[in-house]
């Protein structure tokens, strides 16, 4: 497991998290999710709402990749593990909680993300390159 910096946690917090799957045949598929949070230093959650194709792709097993990106300081991460999907259980109780509270519908699942590497995405020589 790769451990989360402070830096890497505030970003998380203030910026838009982009989460990439892949389907069965391949596809690629990138989808802003906007619940994204840091659940503990080696693992983040979101909330899946729609039930689409990340969820999909995520409900086969797909490997997954999650980017954050400040641009006002250029700089960025990427962080890829593997997910856990829960329809059920405290964790998803939480998240629906929060869900209904600001006036969304429940999720149809919540995901925890267990993050494996951690890469920069800042530009310049360390662009793309794993940092944990």
């Amino acid at each position: 497991m790769a451990t989360l910096t402070q830096e890497m946690k505030e970003m998380i917090a203030t910026q838009q998290c982009f989460i990439g799957t892949v389907s069965a045949d391949g596809t690629p598929n990138v989808a802003p999710k906007r619940s994204t949070r840091v659940l503990t230093d080696e693992a983040l959650i979101f909330t899946e709402g729609t039930g689409g194709a990340t969820y999909a792709n995520l409900k086969r097993g797909s490997r997954v990749s999650v980017a954050v990106v400040n641009r006002e300081i250029l700089n960025g991460f990427r962080f890829v593990g593997s997910a856990d999907l829960q329809e059920e259980g405290e964790l998803y109780d939480m998240a629906a909680a929060m869900s209904e509270k600001m006036g969304m519908r429940r999720p149809v699942a919540i995901a925890v993300i267990h993050i494996e590497e951690i890469h920069s995405l800042k530009p310049g020589p360390t662009a793309g390159k794993k940092i944990a």
